[in-house]
């Protein structure tokens, strides 16, 4: 199941007589994350720092939280860093109540340089932090508010998880941030505290043990989480949900397609994405062919009712037609049928090229960047939980790559035009979706001439005709008309035209990739080449999901 990963940025010399009340109010902070997100497991990202780090981690522990340890040195070093002996224990304690990750050392670092205190050594604890505010859903910042200007410190943290940058870690803001902030996620739940020593004040405005949700250059005092991070969380809950209510049946799919088993979460959160995805789609378009196949009888049923007197009947079917179609696109609407299948369908995707990318040992721009941070990133702050999912993904290193697993991504992603992969997918797919065009289209022209010849028959020999005969042609033009239009508008309502456009521009950046990976032999230029794929096609498929997102089925506009 996916969780809901807090991490925390601290102070180590929290001042003596805030530390109860702060760990009070760390620990009504995990108690509400319980109440109002009960199927969301919790995780809890802590690098075990002396202070708030290491009194974050308890709490946590008491709530039920699993604890992952990033750790910024090789333990033996870090343990250098606890000079009382009682910290020390704590440390060990949590440790053996934890998952530990240590964190690769920086280019250009070796054992020794980290060895003693400097540069080096504040560099390494900058990229731990780095890393927790990188992979958490919300950060907690038991913090005086205050820039100490130390690189790594509280302060560069919360910057760098609001704005993306840090002074001399990361010098550059990530492209996928705003100067505006329009649809950044990153939630900060902030502890102000004072620090023990000379200057024990807080940061001008703020008072000790005064708590805040931040998020961009927004501030709330209000204790209630912001609205539209709550929505987030319940989408990444609902997933959860689905996930388990279908189960037996991803798993009956994943063995009926002889998948392999696997321990990684990405393959187990793609399938069972990839599998939603298909689910919710089959079910909105059963309920656009429903709702539009009613509202073409609708229409044939008004038309026969206004030409033929002798049918009066047919109002009622008509109103029982209106209300089927109405009861139809309602369901819809109320169980989210549409939202959900292209929220499940860019989540596979994007675990997809997560999943290959992690396979070939192919990283991202940056180190401290990870695939989801370009994905969906532009817009609302909603869509925000499919980077989350994403980005728990990330929290837990890749396997070292085999020998030969790039030749597998490869011939398993992109594949061989007309054999296999997404190259033959999307070749595939371009030859349907254009042939249901063709007769889509097909429909409307036979439409339009059968009507205009109506149209000229009867101005010939309006005269000559018998009521009858002229009102059965008139009807046969308006049926004629109204199946046309409605296929037409079911056409539009399902964005066939778009998709079209999508899997020929699919089908070539996959050619393309295909072309360039035969030109070369080079590992390096390879995976180079399935980084760049890979940005292309999250790109793509972020532009579809907000461009048809909105696009409900709607029965009162038929």
């Amino acid at each position: 199941m996916t969780p809901l990963v807090v991490g925390v940025t601290s102070h180590r010399n929290i001042a003596a007589a805030e530390i109860e009340p702060i760990r009070q109010r760390v620990r009504d902070f995990f108690a509400q994350l319980k109440r109002e997100f009960p199927s969301l497991p919790l995780v809890a990202l802590s690098s075990l720092a002396e202070g708030g780090d290491q009194l974050f981690a308890i709490e946590a522990l008491a709530a039920g939280a699993q604890l992952v340890v990033p750790l910024p040195l090789p333990k033996d070093l870090y343990l250098d860093d606890f000079a009382e002996p009682a910290v020390r224990g704590r440390f060990e304690a949590l440790c053996d109540r934890a998952q530990l990750i240590p964190l690769p050392l920086l280019k250009g670092q070796t054992r020794t340089t980290i060895a003693s205190h400097g540069l080096a050594r504040d560099r390494q604890y900058a990229k731990a932090g780095v890393f927790v505010a990188s992979h958490c859903h919300i950060l907690m910042a038991i913090w005086d508010g205050k820039d100490s200007g130390r690189l790594g410190g509280t302060a560069q943290i919360v910057r760098y998880y609001l704005s993306g940058s840090m002074p001399g870690l990361i010098e550059r803001h990530r492209e996928a941030r705003h100067v505006l902030g329009v649809g950044d996620e990153h939630l900060l739940y902030h502890i102000v505290c004072s620090r023990e020593g000379a200057d024990a004040s807080v940061a001008a405005g703020l008072s000790a043990l005064q708590t805040m949700w931040r998020t961009g250059d927004t501030v709330s005092p209000d204790p209630a989480m912001p609205a539209e991070f709550r929505q987030m969380f319940e989408h990444m809950a609902e997933f959860n949900a689905d996930c388990d209510k279908y189960s037996d049946d991803i798993a009956e799919a994943a063995r009926a397609h002889h998948e392999p088993h696997t321990a990684e979460d990405v393959n187990r959160l793609f399938r069972a994405a990839d599998w939603l995805a298909i689910h919710f789609q089959k079910r909105v378009l059963l309920a656009l062919r429903s709702t539009y196949t009613l509202a073409a009888l609708m229409g044939i049923a008004f038309t026969f009712y206004a030409h033929l007197s002798e049918q009066n009947n047919l109002i009622y079917m008509f109103l029982v037609l209106f209300a089927t179609g109405g009861f139809v696109a309602l369901l819809a609407r109320r169980r989210q049928w549409h939202r959900k299948y292209l929220d499940y369908r860019a989540l596979a995707e994007g675990l997809r090229i997560q999943s290959y990318w992690r396979r070939a040992g192919i990283s991202t721009h940056s180190e401290h960047e990870f695939a989801h941070d370009n994905f969906l990133q532009k817009q609302n702050i909603e869509l925000g939980w499919i980077r989350n999912v994403m980005r728990t993904v990330g929290l837990h290193p890749p396997p070292r790559p085999a020998p030969d697993a790039l030749p597998q991504v490869i011939a398993e992603w992109v594949g061989e035009s007309g054999k296999s992969g997404q190259l033959h997918y999307f070749e595939r797919k371009t030859i349907e979706r254009t042939g249901l065009h063709h007769i889509t289209e097909t429909i409307g022209s036979i439409s339009l001439w059968v009507g205009i010849a109506i149209s000229v028959f009867l101005a010939i020999f309006a005269l000559r005709l018998a009521e009858a005969t002229k009102t059965t042609l008139v009807l046969v033009m308006a049926v004629l008309s109204i199946i046309a239009a409605v296929r037409e508008a079911y056409a539009y309502r399902k964005a066939d035209k778009e998709l079209i456009r999508q899997y020929r521009f699919m089908q070539r950046i996959f050619s393309g990739a295909r072309a360039a990976l035969d030109r070369t032999n080079d590992p390096s230029e390879q995976r180079d080449i399935l980084r760049s794929l890979g940005d292309a096609a999250l790109t793509e498929h972020a532009e579809w999901t907000l461009m048809h997102r909105e696009r409900q089925v709607e029965h009162s506009k038929l």
